[in-house]
């Protein structure tokens, strides 16, 4: 077992190590005070683009300097920076945006770090996978992070696959959370329908923290038809997808959800003596969830059943 020292206030010396910092994904108020301490205080910060981070770096008036760690030179520069830190060396390890090492450079830095003995201490901060989860709406006491999908369409689709066999398998609903490129999403959302069936309760999480930030909430197949009528999607993407557990597949899943809903309003009308609409608006707001999604949801069950 090994002990490592954390990252001290303004006064205290600061330990030798690696430093994991996270940095805004997109509003700069989001830094946080230990991180602009430790940002000022190490003998240099590793970045995934320099200049990507001198922006950050200038705004709060930083002026430690700094070195390139991307994919493509990330083992070469992890060897360098490792024997800086044996040295007693204080480094900083930063990405674009969010936390290093989650669908992002850091991972082969961070091992080669521990393996060699020297601290690893992370600075926690803005992560767009989290912040997506907490407004989704969708189950967050189980959730599965996979990152991003691969880019060929045959991969992807037999990924996805993968995963609907693996959610039957559930004892409870997970929500599998995904990082998207804008000018994929349609495709995927697709690949979702028909690995998943269309009434797969999804959420695209669109712009994070930032002025044009998004929640798109609905079936797969609704929110691909939102994002398909616009004329652009832009923006940094997180991709909710509801896993239901043991069902056999998401449409029984999704019907007896709509059972649940179906049951709930007609107990909300019994027990307050309010008409349908009132009682849809009320479990809209125990769900968290948009009162016409709800409706369709309704209405839908109800056609199949005649």
């Amino acid at each position: 077992m090994t002990t490592e020292p954390i990252a001290g206030s303004e006064g205290i010396a600061l330990a030798p190590g690696l430093y994991l910092v996270a940095t805004p994904i997109g509003n700069l108020g989001d830094i946080t005070l230990r991180a602009l301490d430790v940002l000022r205080r190490v003998d240099r910060i590793a970045c995934e683009d320099t200049r990507q981070t001198q922006k950050l770096l200038n705004h709060f008036q930083i002026s430690t300097p700094t070195v390139s760690c991307h994919e493509h030179n990330e083992r070469q520069r992890a060897a360098e920076l490792v024997e800086a830190l044996k040295a007693g060396a204080r480094v900083a390890l930063v990405t674009d945006a969010g936390m290093p090492g989650v669908s992002d450079p850091g991972s082969w830095l961070t091992a080669a770090a521990i393996a060699a003995g020297v601290p690893v201490i992370p600075i926690p901060g803005a992560n767009a996978a989290l912040s997506a989860l907490v407004a989704s709406g969708l189950p967050t006491d189980s959730f599965y992070f996979l990152g991003f999908l691969p880019e060929k369409a045959g991969a992807r689709r037999t990924r996805l696959e993968e995963l609907a066999s693996a959610a039957r398998a559930l004892e409870a609903a997970q929500t599998l959370i995904l990082y998207e490129a804008p000018h994929r999403i349609l495709e995927t959302l697709a690949d979702l329908e028909a690995a998943w069936g269309p009434v797969t309760r999804v959420v695209v999480a669109r712009e994070l923290t930032k002025m044009h930030e998004e929640f798109v909430r609905g079936t797969a197949a609704e929110v691909r038809r939102e994002l398909a009528a616009r004329d652009r999607i832009r923006g940094e993407i997180t991709l909710l997808v509801e896993m239901p557990p043991k069902t056999g597949s998401p449409a029984a899943a999704h019907e007896a959800a709509a059972q649940k809903i179906a049951g709930r309003i007609a107990q909300l009308q019994s027990e307050s003596g309010i008409d349908e609409k009132e009682a849809l608006k009320r479990l809209a707001r125990e769900l968290g969830r948009s009162k016409s999604e709800l409706y369709r949801e309704l209405q839908r069950e109800r056609a199949k059943r005649r």
